[in-house]
């Protein structure tokens, strides 16, 4: 059996199987520290520098010891990435013969029952859909995998999917009639019977909070837990041990019992109309609100009489779909699984409307025809934390982005993780060389109203001296928008705006233009993987701080200033920092890469805490002046 040692060293098995391979140090000593967590059945917290190598570095260990890993990845992108790429790399390079499986959430796989029932009665789709159905068919003839992924000629945010994929609600389990030829129950045995699962954050949580039923069986068997882009962890684990439910949820409910009724159930009329008033009375909730997208407290929502009415018919007309379900219970399994939905919809909406609970924020989203309600918890670390100590197994949590300050304590506290080792590890790059940091003089105040005319100005002249190799990041769709519009009339350059196709197509574009600027706000911080002079200069417009009227963000702060801490060093501060150090790392991506990072927001400078972020980022030159700026992108070639 091959050590961690033999797999890393110039003439080791990586060195052997891929072409110019080269030993890093970092790389070797997170390996190694992986390794021991994984022996030891120990939490390990690594945060390695863009270019550490950090994939390869727990994989290795993953495939050398024993039992069974859970790999977990921020998105499908990445989770698909480290699937077909780098781990078939490191899998042929130790000559393992170890089982691997992909699993994605279950609205990636088709759902052969539920596109049977939408055979051939078009009265109950429209027209775009039906083609899209037909594109669905034929391709379900040839699919072996059932991975929705592999349609590429479907837009994301085709209308057909809902229709031919299930949710946990509408899903039959067991009692299908599908299925053992159910694509998410054969990926699912897959990976039971895998010894590395390549899952995302997402899945895993579902499972983790038994959201997912039928799943629940994955991690109780693992050996060893590794997280990738850790750091997205903590938000994403308080939206599953909280609660959720969204008029769409209610809408959808309507529509399959509407299914039923013109299909099976076609003399069960007042189930179909006492499903349509539930139907209205979500739709009526939603218009209460303004029409573009908002986030709010929904706790102080629930002190409005208009809200107060509205509730209470949503609950009423559910109350009263719940007993007339109860009269046809047993004449059909699509129908009991309804009936299921409609219990949970009632205790979930009841928990939602409890305002005098503690230690939970109640909020509310609005997109422009639907409105969720959320139930969050302040805190999971005790959660957390209980649930890492309850089964002796490895944990390793890495990222290029855990530390602010130079210290893990931020990370540590939000997840409960205050006996984990820790490890960090700096790039290999030479930023002093390869890259200049930039906070342009005389800058206006970030919210003034000066500061658009300056971001127009300071974005025109980066453009002109990168070429256009650059990416303009925004931390708001507003000021995003605004400054694309203006830029339009004032370049000639290709500008690819985001919110106007897929990420990965403006990503396509970007690279297939060499004079293309990119601009982009939250979807582009992160992820994102471009090399060499593709990517030269990237201008970020201010510090990212949160939006102080996120209600989620206002009741957390809330909870810490009653614990007599500042809300702002605890919370505010160590998230921009992390937001900012995932944007700055876009830029130098290689050893050959340069670049310069132009952050406009003068608070890096006049602030006290300004050397908090300054020193979480790379050590690059730095300078205050835009001349310099001009004459370090126009030497690169």
């Amino acid at each position: 059996m091959p050590s961690v040692s033999d797999l890393f060293t110039s003439d080791g098995l990586l060195a052997k199987a891929i072409l110019g391979f080269m030993p890093r140090d970092a790389q070797t000593n997170m390996a190694k520290a992986v390794k021991s967590a994984l022996d030891d059945q120990h939490s390990l917290i690594v945060e390695a520098g863009t270019g550490t190598g950090k994939t390869f570095a727990y994989l290795g260990p993953a495939l050398l010891a024993e039992g069974k890993a859970i790999i977990s990845t921020g998105t499908k992108n990445l989770q698909e990435q480290l699937y077909h790429r780098d781990l078939p790399v490191v899998k042929k390079a130790l000559g393992s013969r170890r089982k691997t499986a992909l699993l994605k959430g279950r609205a990636n796989y088709l759902c052969l029952h539920r596109m049977g029932q939408h055979g051939g009665n078009s009265v109950l789709v429209e027209k775009e859909v039906l083609g899209q159905l037909t594109t669905v068919r034929s391709w379900a003839e040839t699919t072996r995998t059932g991975d929705i992924g592999e349609l590429k000629t479907l837009p994301e945010d085709a209308k057909v999917l809902p229709l031919v994929t299930s949710t946990v609600d509408n899903c039959l389990g067991r009692d299908c009639p599908q299925y053992e030829d159910c694509y998410l129950v054969k990926a699912r045995r897959k990976a039971l019977e895998a010894d590395i699962i390549v899952v995302n954050h997402h899945l895993f949580f579902a499972d983790m909070a038994l959201k997912d039923t039928g799943f629940g069986e994955l991690i109780p068997e693992a050996d060893a837990i590794i997280f990738d882009e850790a750091h997205q962890i903590p938000d994403i684990a308080s939206d599953y041990f909280g609660e959720a439910v969204s008029t769409r949820q209610i809408q959808e409910l309507a529509k399959d019992i509407n299914v039923l009724y013109r299909t099976v159930l076609k003399d069960a009329e007042q189930l179909d109309k006492t499903a349509e008033k539930c139907r209205i009375a979500a739709a009526d909730l939603r218009l209460l609100f303004p029409d573009n997208p908002e986030r709010g407290n929904w706790a102080e929502a629930l002190q409005r009489d208009d809200v107060k009415i509205q509730i209470a018919r949503l609950t009423d007309g559910i109350g009263v779909l719940h007993e007339v379900i109860k009269l046809h219970i047993g004449r059909d399994k699509d129908l009991d699984n309804i009936y299921e939905r409609v219990v949970q919809t009632r205790e979930q909406l009841a928990a939602l409307c409890d305002a005098e609970q503690q230690g939970v924020s109640l909020w509310y989203e609005t997109t422009h025809r639907h409105m969720i309600l959320h139930l969050t918890p302040l805190s999971i670390a005790a959660k957390f934390r209980r649930f890492i100590n309850a089964v002796s197994r490895g944990w390793v949590f890495t990222s290029a982005t855990l530390t602010v300050d130079g210290g893990f304590t931020h990370f540590q506290k939000r997840m409960g993780l205050e006996d984990a080792r820790t490890l960090e590890l700096e790039s290999p790059f030479d930023y002093q060389q390869q890259a200049m940091l930039c906070v342009p003089r005389y800058l206006p105040e970030p919210n003034s109203y000066a500061m658009r005319e300056t971001l127009f100005e300071t974005a025109k002249r980066l453009i002109v001296a990168s070429r256009g190799r650059c990416f303009l990041l925004f931390t708001s769709h507003a000021m995003l928008r605004e400054i694309a519009k203006r830029l339009e009339d004032a370049v000639d350059n290709t500008l690819l705006v985001q919110g106007t196709t897929t990420k990965q197509a403006l990503l396509d574009a970007y690279l297939a233009d060499e004079r293309a600027v990119l601009l982009g706000t939250g979807a582009f911080w992160e992820g994102v993987d471009v090399r060499g002079s593709d990517l030269i200069c990237v201008m970020i417009d201010k510090l990212p701080f949160a939006s102080p009227d996120d209600p989620l963000l206002q009741a957390r702060i809330e909870d810490v200033r009653k614990r007599g801490a500042n809300p702002f060093a605890a919370i505010q501060i160590p998230q921009a920092v992390i937001t900012l150090k995932q944007g700055a790392g876009r830029l130098i991506r290689d050893p050959s890469d340069k670049g310069v990072l132009v952050i406009c927001d003068n608070r890096l400078v006049t602030k006290n805490y300004a050397q908090t972020f300054v020193s979480s980022l790379p050590n690059m030159k730095r300078t205050r002046s835009l001349d310099v700026v001009d004459a370090f992108l126009k030497a690169i070639e």
